[in-house]
């Protein structure tokens, strides 16, 4: 059986536009049957468009549409109604019309998952006849579940295709693999799964749809973070074949690492901006490593001509800070503007002036010049168009060391979900590929230069042990007790604890940012704001 696999970018709410790409996809493949992913007519995930009536109506509608249009076979990821609630469904197109669908069964609920608010679970497998071989039809989660595979694959399924929409994370795409090559060599059966591509609000799917034979043979792979068509032969028949040196299918590299993680870094920007009808970013640039990642990022991800820096030097900001700044902008091929805060800064003491009266200098005013800088770019952005790109990142984010509508002022926060360590294992790698993030850059001490001699290793423990404890507590829920048991010392776990807890509010108000962590700030963790809860008090 030829099969192809449409791992295509489609966007929330433009069924339009979603069911054309969908239709184009099965016209370009010629194929026995053509896998679209899951929900590919609305996008993923749709979350509360599901609850409004003529949001289903317009879906339902366009099912309809795309069986009329299909030339061919294909299986298409869309929503159906089951009674009186709604399912994450597939249905098999044939000869124009809606031969079967079926419901998804398992639904996940957890993490950045809440299929459980939206759809009904369905009760039934589903096993058709495509070019003589026996296959089952299944989405996401459904195949993640041995239990699934075992079932089908005693009623007779040879094949098993999975419509999927999974997120990525650092490490899914080989965790998953591995997962689908365990189904198959458990099950004696061949797996054909279609994921998505793509970046939707915070989240990032990363593609590699994938096609498996028996006993784990990978007979093809699509590529990372791009769309792609892939064609393979699966089935008994390929499997009697294979002694003949037959070409089943592309097999792209696997990408890992570092370059996994940049990719999807760049694709999350790329369609955030785009998807939401943006063209150019602005970030301010103050010679660190945060703003340097970010506008290599990007640079990459736009194209130099769409991406806009801002130096904002202030009355505490370094000479050789001011250089790095220019020379990343020359580097990268990136407008510089310069605008001094010097003058807005004074304007905005002298008016607080008669309200601060002869109090001392204190955070206030290393927060007002932060302020002042947050300021000036979304004045930028209220002119020009353009998105401001925030450049916290996760260890910042997640201790609160940064100011609320300054420094964390933008429409999207590219790096809110890296830690700083690996903020400068990314920009060391991004200039193994070309060097453009000056190497001064990276070797000096972070600071925020909002005060003479500022560092910020005065105000936070070392990154290096700060982002092991953030890790522990924040993205593996450990308890104070449990953190000290693995070596850390306990008044500064408590420390930082303490001030983990007290940032919620300030990361209610932060810009979303792509997830690459199994644990995000956002839809992955939801803590109270109001809340007295200590761990190990």
């Amino acid at each position: 059986m030829r099969i192809a696999l449409g791992q295509i970018n489609v966007t929330v709410g433009d069924i339009e536009g979603n069911l054309t790409r969908c239709l184009r996809v099965v016209a370009d493949a010629q194929a026995d049957l053509v896998v679209l992913p899951e929900l590919a007519l609305t996008g993923y995930p749709p979350e509360d468009l599901l609850v409004r009536p003529d949001f289903v109506e317009r879906a339902l509608e366009a099912l309809q549409r795309f069986a009329a249009a299909a030339t061919g076979p294909a299986v298409v990821g869309c929503v159906d109604r089951a009674g009186g609630a709604l399912a994450n469904a597939a249905a098999l197109i044939r000869d124009g019309r809606i031969e079967a669908i079926y419901h998804k069964r398992l639904l996940p609920n957890y993490g950045v998952f809440d299929e459980e608010r939206y759809f009904e679970p369905g009760r039934k497998d589903l096993i058709v006849e495509v070019a003589g071989e026996r296959c089952a039809i299944t989405v996401c989660e459904d195949v993640w579940v041995h239990e699934t595979t075992a079932r089908l694959a005693a009623a007779g399924a040879r094949v098993v295709v999975n419509l999927s929409a999974s997120p990525f994370h650092a490490g899914k795409g080989s965790e998953r693999e591995s997962m689908l090559r365990a189904r198959t060599t458990d099950d004696d059966i061949w797996v054909v799964y279609c994921n998505m591509v793509g970046g939707q609000d915070e989240l990032v799917f990363d593609g590699r749809s994938l096609v498996l034979g028996p006993g784990g043979t990978l007979i093809a792979r699509a590529p990372a973070f791009s769309e792609a068509i892939v064609v393979a032969e699966v089935g008994e028949r390929t499997r009697h074949l294979a002694g003949r040196d037959l070409e089943h299918g592309a097999i792209a590299q696997a990408v890992a690492g570092h370059e996994e993680l940049y990719r999807a870094l760049e694709l999350g920007l790329a369609d955030y901006v785009r998807k939401n009808g943006f063209t150019d970013v602005v970030v301010g640039i103050s010679g660190g490593i945060d703003s340097a990642l970010v506008a290599a990022l990007a640079a990459d991800a736009l194209g130099p001509d769409h991406v806009h820096g801002v130096l904002m030097p202030g009355p505490y900001s370094s000479e050789g800070s001011i250089e790095d700044a220019a020379s990343l902008a020359a580097n990268l091929g990136i407008d510089a503007l310069t605008l001094p805060i010097g003058r807005p800064l004074s304007a905005f003491l002298d008016t607080l002036e008669p309200a601060f009266g002869d109090r001392p200098e204190d955070l206030t005013e290393e927060n007002l010049q932060a302020r002042t800088r947050g300021t000036l770019l979304m004045a930028l952005s209220n002119k020009l168009g353009w998105l401001v790109l925030a450049t916290g990142n996760k260890s910042e984010v997640s201790v609160g060391y940064s100011t609320l509508y300054g420094d964390m002022a933008g429409g999207f926060s590219p790096i809110k979900d890296v830690f700083k360590t690996r903020v400068w294992e990314l920009a060391r790698w991004r200039n193994e590929q070309k060097p453009v993030i000056p190497e001064e850059t990276i070797a000096k001490a972070p600071s925020a230069e909002l005060r003479p001699g500022q560092l910020d290793q005065d105000s936070l423990p070392p990154y290096e042990l700060l982002d092991g404890i953030l890790a522990g507590y924040v993205e593996l829920d450990r308890s104070l007790d449990e953190l000290v048991a693995e070596g850390f010392d306990r008044s500064t776990v408590e420390r930082v604890i303490r001030l983990v807890d007290a940032a919620e509010y300030k990361r209610r108000q932060a810009a979303p940012g792509t997830r690459v962590t199994p644990k995000a700030f956002g839809r992955d963790r939801r803590m109270p704001i109001t809340n007295r809860y200590r761990s190990g008090a």
